[in-house]
């Protein structure tokens, strides 16, 4: 494997070098994809609970949530509003936004991932979880790296009262 290659020079000088070294390319069979550009790792995450129904979950990928449990949770369907503020009730958050002179992130593509998992399990009941790990957040743009998607029967609803808010 063979990452950060930047040129068709490079490309080649990298091909002749794997070649080189594993036999014929017809067995090779390399296969080539883009970088994701670097960024602020994150974790999306959404299931169903019992009790209270879906739940997103958001936070920074590695030792801010896995360690000091900064996650921040809301109950699908979000709105916009939501996404904002669960993006911002991380104590992690400013790493988002330019920390100590870094480049601050594409925040609005984020709010958007997580409106469209939020959409995602509000409009199908089959689906009983997401785990969207790692999300690069970059100054334009986010890459999903990792993805896995759990479908279920939908389990009978104990109240049968409305799942969304009422438009006005």
């Amino acid at each position: 494997m063979r990452l950060d290659i930047s040129s068709e020079t490079e490309l080649r000088r990298v091909y002749a070098e794997l070649t080189g070294s594993f036999g014929d390319a017809a067995e090779l069979r390399p296969v080539v994809q883009a970088m994701a550009p670097r960024g602020v790792d994150t974790v999306i995450r959404a299931a169903v609970d019992p009790s209270i129904g879906a739940v997103l979950s958001f936070g920074l990928a590695g030792t801010p949530s896995e360690l000091l449990g900064d996650v921040a949770h809301r109950l699908v369907p979000v709105t916009d509003k939501d996404a904002a503020a669960l993006v911002r009730a991380l104590r992690s958050a400013p790493i988002l936004f330019g920390w100590r002179g870094a480049q601050p992130v594409d925040v609005a593509a984020l709010e958007e991932l997580l409106l469209r998992v939020s959409r995602l399990l509000h409009d199908h009941p089959e689906i009983v979880a997401v785990d969207l790990e790692p999300v690069v957040v970059a100054p334009h743009g986010l890459t999903v790296l990792g993805a896995t998607v759990r479908a279920a029967e939908p389990s009978l609803r104990a109240d049968l009262g409305r799942r969304s808010l009422p438009a006005y």
